[in-house]
């Protein structure tokens, strides 16, 4: 018979949604440990360990103390019981996010998110956009599980809504954390906001991050940004385009957003405009006017932004193609 596969502690990890850290703190003070080492050195994790982990973690999302759900999994592991070997660990039962296909750094994440388990969700968080970077993290981690989250509490009352709200703290305070690259010199900024009434910032909190990254200058102004100070803003910075952010259509203002593209600024006989570009899927084909393009997706959309800041693309052609992951 082949031998059971092993794994390593940060591939368990990410597969079960918590940390290394914590992995390495319950086996020391719960011995609930790996059976093997390599070279006596290295942690290698049997399917047996990992149902071991897969009841700790499932008992301790339900309140139970960690030391009383160690000693229950050691002592009640279906695997250990069965004594052959142990079917692949996966998301399940009652609690369980309806991710479907996803990278397994997203059905680890969702497991950390459910369990509230904050240390580890900035933590897979981290590693994933240090192995994949942002736009991937974004589009095949972060996205796919905030949609699951909203689809798990819009069924079920308002019995996920904390996990929502902790899931979407550790992903804003981990793009915030993301440094910008120098700016380029004498490019006209993009401004990114949501509509008045728009509290969903996430999006456009990554796409400004994802701007950042590669040295285009950002005047992020965030959610629910008043129409008065969304004109003004326009007409102060003079950006060479302003991206709007819609998650629901009633949140979305066509009349703002025609407004917004009819802005002049600049000297008398040397005016410019904006171009006007709307993202979210709160706006409908029928908001597309004079000078206004759309977003669909944060990778495509990093390209339409950067071809107009380098004069490249009509504002008309912004975004017909593209994944639709940028959203959330």
């Amino acid at each position: 018979m082949d031998p059971e596969p092993a794994l390593s502690t940060g591939a368990v990890a990410r597969r079960l949604g918590v940390s290394p850290t914590t992995l390495r703190s319950w086996e020391r003070r719960y011995a609930i440990g790996p059976a093997h080492r390599e070279d006596g050195r290295h942690r290698r994790w049997t399917p047996r360990d990992i149902a071991r982990l897969e009841e700790m973690c499932r008992l301790t999302a339900r309140g139970v103390p960690p030391s009383e759900a160690a000693r229950a999994a050691l002592g009640a592991a279906p695997a250990a019981r069965a004594g052959g070997r142990a079917a692949a660990v996966v998301p399940g039962g009652p609690g369980a996010l309806p991710l479907g296909e996803a990278r397994p750094e997203g059905r680890g994440l969702a497991r950390a998110a459910v369990r509230l388990d904050q240390p580890a969700v900035a933590e897979l968080l981290e590693a994933a956009l240090a192995e994949h970077g942002l736009v991937t993290t974004w589009e095949e981690v972060i996205a796919p599980t905030l949609h699951a989250v909203g689809r798990k509490w819009a069924s079920a009352g308002e019995r996920y809504i904390e996990v929502e709200h902790l899931l979407s703290w550790q992903v804003s305070a981990a793009l915030h954390r993301i440094r910008p690259a120098p700016d380029q010199a004498r490019v006209p900024p993009v401004l990114l906001a949501c509509v008045p009434g728009e509290l969903h910032s996430l999006p456009i909190e990554a796409l400004a991050a994802a701007l950042g990254e590669r040295g285009l200058p950002v005047r992020m102004f965030g959610a629910a940004l008043p129409a008065g100070a969304l004109c003004d803003a326009v007409r102060r910075t003079g950006p060479r385009a302003a991206v709007l952010w819609a998650h629901s259509r009633t949140t979305a203002d066509r009349a703002l957003a025609r407004s917004v593209a009819g802005i002049e600024w600049g000297l008398r006989g040397a005016r410019g405009h904006s171009a006007l570009l709307l993202a979210g899927p709160g706006w409908g084909p029928e908001s597309q006017g004079p000078r206004t393009g759309r977003l669909f997706g944060l990778r495509s959309g990093l390209g339409v932004i950067a071809d107009l800041v380098a004069g490249q693309a009509p504002a008309t052609a912004a975004g017909r193609a593209g994944p639709a992951a940028y959203g959330s």
